[in-house]
């Protein structure tokens, strides 16, 4: 079988989400800090009128901090069937994959801890992370999140 995947970058790593959950892809723009937010939580935005919780990726996987520029995009998800924005470096391309060349991750593979992990994609030399948005957050850091946006 073959799924579409959106592939961005964060600190130097290409990582890719299934375009099934990407609603859009913005540019970075104004964030509100919330008060007592998750330490990865940057604040929320407001998106064609919808308040949207965003995260800082490098944030929730321990990476050294970035300052945006222009390059720098939120990819506003679907978690559970909330909206979530995920600020990361860039996006790079939209790509088709077969399901056989997706590998389980090697243990120590990334950075990334290897929950958050779906597979490891070799494409064109390149290694592509495929992100399960499923276990980013805990079923707790979801209820904090819909808390904070309700």
């Amino acid at each position: 079988m073959e799924r579409q995947l959106v592939v961005f970058e964060l600190a130097d790593e290409h990582y890719g989400l299934d375009i099934t959950s990407v609603e859009s892809i913005i540019k970075m723009q104004a964030i509100t800090k919330m008060p007592h937010a998750l330490s990865f939580v940057e604040g929320i935005t407001n998106l064609r009128g919808t308040v949207v919780p965003v995260m800082d990726l490098r944030r929730r996987f321990g990476v050294e901090s970035k300052k945006a520029d222009r390059e720098t995009r939120i990819v506003v998800t679907n978690i559970n069937r909330m909206q979530v924005g995920i600020i990361v470096d860039a996006v790079s391309q939209v790509l088709r994959i077969q399901d056989e060349a997706i590998e389980p991750p090697p243990p120590m593979a990334t950075t990334v801890n290897s929950a958050f992990i779906l597979g490891i994609a070799k494409l064109e030399g390149q290694l592509v992370i495929l992100l399960d948005l499923e276990k980013i957050l805990s079923v707790e850091e979801q209820e904090r999140l819909a808390f904070a946006t309700a």
